[in-house]
């Protein structure tokens, strides 16, 4: 009987510290990410990655904001403008471009202060502003599709770094190879690729949706201009 006890007490002991083996081996494997330690993990290569990062979407923000503010439209401009043609109100004209203060009443301000010169020569001087406007507006563009271009590529040179730290530290450790010692090399490796993957695709996307944005305003200017030519080809009354 005694024996029986010995045993039983023995497969009991046994049984609880495996099952403690088995707590504590779970608590080791099963650990959450934390996304500020796998960045840390990145090494300096992620300064620059998040640099461009920060480059990106303040340039986004900013140029959005100024698009929108460019895109301010009010419906009865061109109504006056005309009005104030047809009667001879020269100055008048001028001064609603002056306060309605958009890249459109800016061309046609520049018009309007060409007029009585040949139709040509006005048309040039509205292109001229057009051009200088969209130029104003596309300021920073090239910042975003610089972030596109650049935050993949130091990703990829993370990995390459990665994989020779990784290399490296494999072969000062000759036969003692372990899995921790090559996981800093590979960690770096493998977070900067994907940060710059990501950085690249955002600032991307950004920079497709400024243009897109552009191209809409060139759009409306363009339609502007145009129905400002056709009121100084109107024939008088």
């Amino acid at each position: 009987m005694n024996l029986f006890l010995l045993i039983q007490n023995d497969v009991t002991g046994a049984v609880n510290e495996a099952a403690s083996t088995a707590a504590a081996a779970t608590q080791t494997v099963v650990k959450e990410m934390n996304i500020w330690d796998l960045t840390l993990k990145g090494g300096w290569i992620m300064i620059p990655i998040a640099l461009l990062l920060f480059i990106a979407v303040a340039v986004l923000i900013e140029r959005a904001l100024v698009i929108k503010k460019a895109e301010k439209e009010e419906p009865s401009f061109m109504s006056r403008i005309k009005d104030y043609i047809h009667e001879g109100k020269i100055e008048s004209a001028l001064n609603l471009c002056r306060l309605t203060n958009t890249p459109y009443s800016r061309m046609i301000e520049k018009g309007i202060s060409r007029i009585g010169r040949p139709m040509g020569d006005i048309q040039v001087a509205i292109e001229n502003v057009a051009d200088i406007e969209i130029q104003k507006i596309e300021r920073g563009f090239t910042w975003v599709a610089t972030a596109a271009a650049a935050a993949p590529m130091l990703g990829f040179l993370g990995t390459v770094t990665g994989m020779v730290r990784a290399f490296f530290d494999m072969a000062n450790a000759g036969s003692n190879v372990d899995i921790s010692l090559l996981s800093s090399g590979i960690y770096e490796a493998l977070i900067t690729t994907v940060a710059g993957l990501i950085v690249g695709i955002i600032a991307l996307l950004s920079y497709n949706w400024l243009m897109a944005q552009v191209n809409g305003l060139i759009n409306r200017m363009e339609s502007k201009s145009m129905e400002f030519m056709d009121l100084l080809n109107e024939p008088t009354k």
